[in-house]
């Protein structure tokens, strides 16, 4: 019975798919629901997030949407932050304070603080990498 069970247990697990992972080699940002929608497919697939170059603006939005547990960060990983920006149909950006906000709210506790630390959301970007970052987010193995 216990061979049979063990069988049994051995065989379900080949059925269940391997985890992947999605890589971010670089990403400068862009229209912030886009990159919501697809973490929140990431979140909902159990894939791991290995941040292995630039990620920008609105792809910092990982950090509030995919469990701390599944990111990694590698020694390219760079991390930029700024103020969310409206963008209308003839390509004028103007501050958008309550989306900044909102935006700042979401990100993780450690993040909001380095954040703080380092002048708050601005029009001028602010970016974590090297021990600062390995010091939040585990490097990947």
């Amino acid at each position: 019975m216990r061979r049979a069970l063990t069988v049994l247990f051995i065989s379900l697990l080949c059925l269940v798919p391997a985890l992947a992972e999605v890589r971010i080699e670089g990403s400068p940002g862009g229209e912030a629901s886009s990159f919501v929608e697809f973490f929140e497919g990431l979140r909902a697939s159990g894939e791991r997030v290995v941040i292995d170059g630039p990620c920008f603006s609105a792809c910092t939005l990982v950090l509030s949407i995919v469990p701390k547990g599944r990111i990694c960060v590698t020694r390219r990983a760079i991390l930029g932050f700024h103020a969310a920006r409206l963008v209308d149909e003839f390509g004028g950006e103007y501050p958008a304070p309550e989306a900044t906000r909102v935006v700042g709210a979401a990100y993780p506790a450690a993040i909001r603080a380095w954040i703080r630390r380092h002048g708050g959301l601005t029009a001028e970007p602010i970016f974590l990498y090297g021990r600062e970052l390995a010091a939040l987010y585990p490097l990947c193995r």
